[in-house]
């Protein structure tokens, strides 16, 4: 997660009467708009479509697979990224929206929809304030996208009110005590302290915690954990270079540490510690990421 800005500035005195000057304070909405600006630099940095093609683009489709989508369904991907989920689903008929709040993302997408031969849009949209009409899809769907929108209930609600009325929803997230969850972690004593009102990423992978942000907005709720198969990495130390190049959360905790070497030494010595402690040794060893999967039917 990325630091956020101050929400006041500081309380000079006075130069003519030596008394505290009235405290200038700073409105929501621009605080909020700071810390945007700063998630979307912060994805945007590094190579976010290379890690998503060589590591995870299978999950796209096992969400694709869990919400069934059908010719003519009106879907919408939250957070897609280039398009992992996106793609699979405008090649089994539905009528697409890839949005995210990082459109730096989309000429990769656009790029592998060509190859693939799907057509979809790509639309720019905060997963906290979606630019769509109520009732507006058939199909809502994010793969490990809305879980890192800073307020999981505004990123809940807008989920459930862009969904019509028997809709499908499917989440796909990693869970906290799995592999990313633990990457997380690992980084979390170098990292900038959360926004005020923020939560932790990874809780969208607790299935308690989605049930209590969907509530009585949805029926049919089903969760399952399942995991994702990560053989790219020869050693512990391809997997730390890998991530702190392309994954933009790593890249924003570096940053921050960057002039202080035994700081930056500490994480690299946490993130080889993270693989190797999972099994990754030596080439042809392979990581699991685990994942929790939500599936509901809008009420």
């Amino acid at each position: 997660m990325t630091e956020s800005p101050a929400a006041q500035a500081a309380t000079p005195a006075s130069p003519t009467t030596g008394t505290a000057s009235p405290v200038e304070t700073i409105d929501p909405v621009t605080i909020d708009r700071a810390l945007k600006a700063k998630h979307r630099a912060m994805w945007a940095s590094g190579d976010y479509p290379t890690l998503a093609t060589d590591l995870i683009w299978s999950l796209g489709l096992v969400l694709v697979d869990a919400v069934g989508v059908r010719p003519g369904d009106r879907v919408l991907d939250v957070a897609a990224g280039s398009g992992n989920t996106a793609i699979p689903a405008a090649l089994r008929g539905g009528e697409v929206v890839a949005s995210d709040l990082a459109p730096e993302l989309f000429e990769a997408g656009r790029r592998a929809a060509r190859q693939a031969g799907a057509e979809l849009e790509w639309r720019e949209a905060d997963a906290e304030s979606l630019p769509f009409d109520d009732a507006a899809f058939d199909v809502v769907v994010s793969c490990v996208g809305v879980m890192f929108a800073p307020h999981h209930r505004r990123a809940a609600d807008e989920v459930l009110r862009v969904t019509r009325p028997g809709g499908r929803i499917g989440l796909l997230s990693w869970t906290p005590a799995g592999y990313i969850g633990e990457m997380f972690r690992a980084m979390k004593p170098f990292a900038a302290p959360l926004p005020e009102g923020a939560q932790p990423a990874p809780l969208w992978g607790d299935e308690q915690h989605v049930r209590e942000l969907l509530g009585d907005g949805v029926d049919e709720f089903e969760a399952h954990r399942g995991t994702v198969t990560v053989g790219h990495f020869t050693s512990p130390e391809e997997f730390r270079d890998y991530f702190k190049r392309n994954y933009g959360p790593t890249i924003a905790v570096y940053e921050r540490i960057a002039d202080d070497p035994d700081q930056v030494r500490a994480l690299d010595e946490a993130l080889v510690e993270l693989a190797r402690s999972h099994g990754l040794r030596a080439p042809g060893d392979a990581l699991q990421w685990e994942y929790l999967l939500v599936t509901a039917r809008r009420s």
